[in-house]
């Protein structure tokens, strides 16, 4: 039985890698925005995940279909605010997604019929989640790095705009030396004023691509500190002081959640361990003979 199963998991890879090669090689007509899509980001894309995108892209008009226009849009903005992560676009996340459900499927279903049950269900939500997985860890760490850089910057910022520049001209200007997705959310928002945005709507927008207390924070101030007439530099340095005070805050918070973890961990299997060592130890030397103890 185990001979045969063999057999025929051996048969669908080879038919596998017959179809796969068919179909790279055919000329089949690939939808525009999913051609631009394959194209974005080629020179940041990884190996792995090119190759990923040429399996799965035949198969991703079928699953925009199937998800609809509210759950495409929901995702697009995810997808902004992870920052489009090694050019990832909608089309790019679909073809990503039918790959790798397509692959925890097929290794789902021989995992159940040779009887790993817990293993199938392992391989069925890796092909489910994957694709939604990379969005929520490139969010988190951009996240993580904009609130790093945003108090420095904002110094930098007055710094600049008490020398005498406009605060249109000192954005662009601060924005130019700094590298990484902060200064690619404020290029974005420079582009859009430049198109004839408002200074209110383009930070606004920028506010919507960011799920970030401190951006949120930044954009607020701005907007109060131009209603009221504040000069720009005071509010700057305070926006940077208030970053982080809230930073030291946070970090103190998470001090705290972190003791009573900690604690439970140590309770849980350092304790018993120490104390099974120290008993061990004393039991092998102390020398005596416990065989008697034990029933010879």
């Amino acid at each position: 039985m185990i001979g045969l199963l063999l057999a025929l998991a051996f048969g669908l890879a080879v038919a596998g890698v017959f179809a796969g090669v068919r179909m790279y090689r055919a000329e089949a007509k690939v939808p525009g925005d999913l051609a631009v899509a394959l194209e974005v980001g080629a020179s940041r894309v990884s190996a792995a995940d090119s190759a990923i995108d040429r399996i799965g892209m035949r198969f991703a008009p079928a699953v925009l279909r199937t998800m609809g226009p509210a759950l495409v849009d929901k995702k697009r903005r995810k997808i902004d605010k992870a920052g489009n992560p090694g050019g990832l676009t909608v089309d790019r996340y679909a073809a990503r997604r039918a790959a790798y459900g397509i692959f925890g499927g097929l290794t789902g279903l021989l995992c159940l019929i040779n009887g790993f049950t817990l293993f199938a269900v392992f391989c069925l939500a890796y092909g489910w989640f994957a694709a939604d997985a990379l969005i929520w860890q490139a969010t988190r760490a951009r996240k993580e790095v904009i609130e790093r850089t945003l108090p420095d910057f904002l110094d930098v910022l007055a710094v600049v705009v008490s020398a005498g520049l406009g605060f249109r001209q000192a954005l662009d200007r601060v924005a130019e030396k700094y590298e990484g997705p902060w200064a690619d959310e404020l290029r974005i928002t420079l582009r859009q004023m430049d198109m004839g945005v408002s200074r209110r709507t383009a930070f606004e927008e920028l506010r919507r691509r960011n799920e970030s207390e401190q951006v949120s924070q930044f954009v607020t101030a701005l907007q109060q500190g131009e209603e009221l007439g504040a000069p720009i530099a005071d509010t700057l340095i305070q926006i940077a002081n208030d970053m982080r005070r809230t930073d030291a805050q946070n970090s103190r918070r998470r001090a705290a959640k972190a003791i009573p973890k900690t604690t439970v961990v140590t309770l849980t299997f350092m304790v018993p361990a120490t104390l099974i060592l120290i008993v061990a130890n004393m039991f092998l030397g102390s020398g005596a003979d416990f065989s008697s103890i034990f029933g010879g």
